[in-house]
């Protein structure tokens, strides 16, 4: 969804207000008719893309803990010989920039995680385990004296933190993009190197 730069299909385009509508209202808020008037389509044209609603919310919430995952492991793959403090520093990107480009997905997965089918919602557990392991692995490469388990602490910490944007207030009252990505990183990296020194 973020990292895209051409342009989004017809279902991308349904996802994204979805996600957004979802966000705001509630997934109970939210109507078909709603979500296809944001895109300029019908309520029923949506059944040409998702079988509902239900199938939405699986999409968005299975779709973008794997979009995390590959990411991280396209970054590492790409990490190839680079010591792993810059390794940290480009997870840490990664989830930076979903947590400021896909604000609307956090809220969504908070709220309405549980109301996934069991199967969908045991992936996306699935999925978010393997990325905080893909974590663990590279912190404990930083921090060698960190035992597996306080790495993992520290990790799930982290996204706790970095996963609060959509708390920090409305988009335009933020001090910029670019200023809020550095402080997010700071922040992280601090946490990591507080949960090092023990």
């Amino acid at each position: 969804m973020a990292t895209r730069t051409d342009a989004p299909t017809r279902r991308e385009q349904i996802l994204k207000e979805a996600a957004r509508l979802f966000a705001e209202r509630g997934f109970h808020g939210v109507g078909v008719d709603e979500i296809g008037a944001a895109v300029g389509i019908s309520g029923p044209g949506l059944y040409r893309h998702f079988a509902g609603k239900d199938a939405m919310l699986a999409e968005l919430l299975v779709g973008i803990s794997g979009q995390l995952l590959t990411g991280a492991k396209r970054r590492l793959a790409e990490a190839d010989g680079v010591p792993p403090e810059a390794v940290l520093d480009s997870l840490i990107e990664g989830h930076i920039d979903f947590a400021l480009d896909d604000r609307p997905l956090i809220t969504l997965h908070d709220r309405e995680l549980d109301r996934l089918r069991d199967s969908d919602r045991k992936l996306v557990r699935q999925l978010q385990r393997q990325y905080v392991e893909l974590w663990v692995e590279v912190l404990r490469e930083v921090y060698p004296g960190i035992t597996e388990p306080a790495a993992r602490s520290a990790v799930h910490s982290v996204f706790g933190l970095l996963n609060s944007t959509p708390h920090l207030g409305r988009p335009g009252s933020l001090p910029g993009r670019g200023a809020t990505a550095e402080l997010l990183h700071r922040m992280a990296r601090g946490a990591f190197a507080a949960a090092g020194a023990e």
